[in-house]
């Protein structure tokens, strides 16, 4: 008998699905050949540092921080709920349906197990810590891989399962990212909680999520546009306007430099050197991976990375897509037959399409674990889907519609140079779309753009002037713009990509080998729902596509900042590398662990030779001074600073941040007993400006002095 785990029920019901007649009982499926059982996402857990080092459930303290497990210890996961004495409870689904795992693994007859967990290193230790609770005497292991959950595949894959142990390195990745994150996340977490009276997520790729949008919009607040001029000139030839502009920048104060230039550039005179036209191919883009298709969905439709995830993971669960976490925008060689079937299936639906064996399209270089999004052969009934779940299908569907597109996109593409005298070169470049081909099912957004006619030898007239500009703030981030950082933070120029898309000349080496070698912040697993804690925290927003930083964040940032908590890109992308060597079998889980708590260490400041970090922000219950109204003792709280009377009804508080500014907490102390502060920068107006003052105690209330 032969017992598969599913990572979640709606798996087990798609694998029922593909094996056929099961009867149905209470927590699996069962049949003569088969049992189907299911998690429900996450079982276990890793537990909280109290069961390491001993202390009350519930209560945080410096006194057990850092904390460097000697070996890292699972649990049943509890929910939010704590008990009496502090304890966190169990969810009984969750106890009932692992006590039916334990059971079914057990069975005498059960002689093989399959873990059938989500196609990744998260699925993969998901079931494997399942199984490796609950079974009691050694058994055959099997692993289910399911690029897609439509019944022909179930089928195909249960006939092709390798053994569990083909997946260790997968498992040791997974294991190891759990570990680290759980390192940062809670030693991390605790600390800067405990030492700014606020609850601070700090994690390994959160904080330089909210440090990136931090920095942009900083750069933005503190932008102040400066003036400059280039020179140009707009001037009929044989009629038409020809339009130049020159590469030479000059500053508000050099306007006679420019008009300098501008004579001796119309002294020149200018001339056609060359012109040419040709007819040429206008490509695809390439198929989706996961952010890639969430950048449409966002520019599109407005929609966050958190819904269009969940809608690509239900369609995925529904048979309709391929998996959804794929970090790739390539088709593996072996799948050249499966294309050839859906390609049957789309046009039985009247598109114009063909197989098409290309590398632009079919790249095993460019695949480290699944394949890019396509649709599959099961193609949802009209008026099935939502909404919502209508447009991912359809983005995803026209794109793979495009690159299979049976009749090319032909374009006239015109390149026109013109020599100013020995001093400018300036090409003109126009295209012209002759035959639409993909683009009738998928976005192209260039327009055509006409040159004018001009002719080799042709004299240009030319009017060059300066033109009075001005410089521009950098932009907000997108999910677009913040998907791509983070996909390859280290990437010089962008610029280029799209051009040499459409060119058929894609040179994206680069960004793959960032994905493979771990430099990425995050992965297209897990990014998604790390950008979702933040907004949930208060770090960043979201309105419409466009990302802003929240006080919360600042708070973050700037409070990690006074701790000497250093997480920026560097040292994310440092662990994303130990990661991906951990799954390339260059380093071992332990020796990850290690180099995350070599970091911490740091920290903390017990590395031999360094000293303790010293802050300015306070700890929990520290006393600040005396209370204005009854006079018993002020003392630092989560939030701010309240009086200790409040037993007896005192009702002064006072909190930690003022005009978006935190204060450290010896100027609290110095206010209390001075009156005032001394002058500190960086406070905020309700308009955005930046202003400096002293914070001063008036009785029971707090202002500004300016004096």
């Amino acid at each position: 008998m032969v017992l598969i785990i599913a990572e979640k029920p709606s798996l087990g019901r798609n694998i029922v699905a593909g094996i056929g007649k099961m009867d149905k009982k209470d927590g699996y499926f069962e049949n003569s050949d088969y049992i189907v059982t299911w998690a429900f996402g996450h079982l276990f857990s890793l537990v909280d540092i109290e069961s390491y080092t001993g202390g009350e459930g519930g209560r945080w303290t410096l006194s057990n921080l850092p904390c460097f497990p000697k070996e890292f210890k699972f649990e049943l996961r509890a929910d939010e709920r704590r008990t009496k004495d502090g304890k966190k409870s169990v969810d009984p689904g969750v106890r009932k349906q692992f006590r039916i795992i334990t059971e079914l693994c057990n069975r005498p007859d059960v002689d093989t197990i399959v873990n059938a967990g989500d196609a990744d290193r998260e699925g993969e230790i998901i079931v494997r810590l399942c199984i490796s609770n609950a079974l009691k005497t050694k058994k055959v292991q099997k692993r289910l891989w399911l690029p897609d959950q439509t019944p022909e595949t179930v089928r195909r894959a249960l006939a092709e399962m390798k053994d569990e142990s083909a997946y260790d390195r997968l498992a040791d990745e997974g294991f190891a990212r759990t570990y680290i994150d759980w390192l940062y996340g809670v030693n991390l977490t605790r600390y800067a909680t405990i030492m700014t009276g606020k609850l601070l997520r700090v994690g390994r790729v959160i904080v330089p999520i909210v440090r990136a949008i931090y920095e942009r919009d900083m750069e933005i607040r503190d932008f102040k546009p400066e003036k400059y001029y280039v020179i140009s000139s707009k001037a009929a030839t044989g009629g038409e306007t020809v339009e130049l502009t020159g590469k030479t920048k000059f500053k508000e104060n050099e306007l006679d430099a420019a008009r300098e230039l501008a004579e001796r550039y119309n002294e020149a005179g200018a001339t056609v050197v060359s012109s040419k036209s040709k007819e040429d191919k206008i490509h695809p883009g390439k198929l989706y991976s996961l952010s890639t298709l969430q950048n449409v969905l966002g520019k599109r439709y407005k929609m966050s990375m958190a819904d269009s995830l969940a809608i690509v993971q239900k369609l995925y669960e529904e048979g309709y897509l391929t998996y959804p976490r794929t970090n790739s925008e390539y088709l593996a060689t072996a799948e050249k037959d499966k294309m050839k079937t859906i390609l049957a299936s789309v046009a039985k639906l009247g598109y114009s399409v063909r197989f098409k064996d290309t590398k632009q399209i079919f790249d095993d270089s460019k695949i480290e674990s699944h394949s890019a999004l396509t649709p599959t052969y099961k193609i949802p009934e009209k008026g099935k889907l939502s909404e919502k779940e209508s447009q991912v299908y359809s983005t995803v569907f026209r794109r793979f519609v495009a690159v299979f597109c049976a009749e090319d996109c032909i374009a006239e593409k015109s390149e026109i140079h013109i020599k100013v005298g020995e001093l400018e070169d300036f090409v003109l470049k126009g295209t012209v779309i002759r035959e639409p081909g993909w683009t009738k099912y998928d976005d192209y957004n260039s327009k055509d753009k006409l040159l004018p006619k001009l002719e080799v030898g042709e004299s240009v007239v030319i009017d060059f002037r300066p033109e009075e500009k001005q410089t521009t703030p950098p932009k907000h981030y997108t999910i677009e713009t913040l998907n791509n950082y983070l996909k390859n933070p280290f990437k010089a120029d962008k610029a280029k990509a799209k051009e040499l898309e459409e060119a058929g000349e894609v040179d994206d080496a680069e960004d793959y080998r960032a994905i493979f070698e771990g430099l990425e912040l995050g992965t297209e697993a897990t990014r998604t729902g790390i950008i979702d804690n933040a907004k949930k925290s208060g770090y960043i927003d979201l309105k419409k596509d466009v990302y802003s930083i929240l006080d919360g964040g600042i708070h973050l940032v700037r409070s990690i900042e006074q701790l000497g908590i250093n997480m920026d890109k560097y040292k994310t992308s440092e662990l994303g590398k130990a990661l991906k060597r951990v799954y390339h079998g260059d380093m071992t889980v332990a020796e990850s662990v290690k180099l995350a708590e070599g970091e911490i260490a740091k920290i903390f400041g017990e590395i031999a030779g360094h000293k303790p970090i010293e802050v300015d922000t306070g700890s929990l219950g520290e006393i600040v001074g005396a209370c204005p109204i009854c006079g018993k003792n002020v003392v630092r709280g989560r939030r701010g600073y309240g009086c200790m009377g409040y037993t007896e009804g005192c009702s002064f508080r006072l909190g930690s941040t003022f005009c978006k500014r935190d204060v450290p907490i010896s100027e609290i102390k110095r206010m209390f007993a001075e009156g005032r502060t001394a002058r500190l920068d960086g406070f905020i107006s309700k308009t955005g400006k930046l202003f400096s003052g002293r914070l001063k105690l008036d009785g029971d209330k707090v202002g500004f002095d300016f004096s």
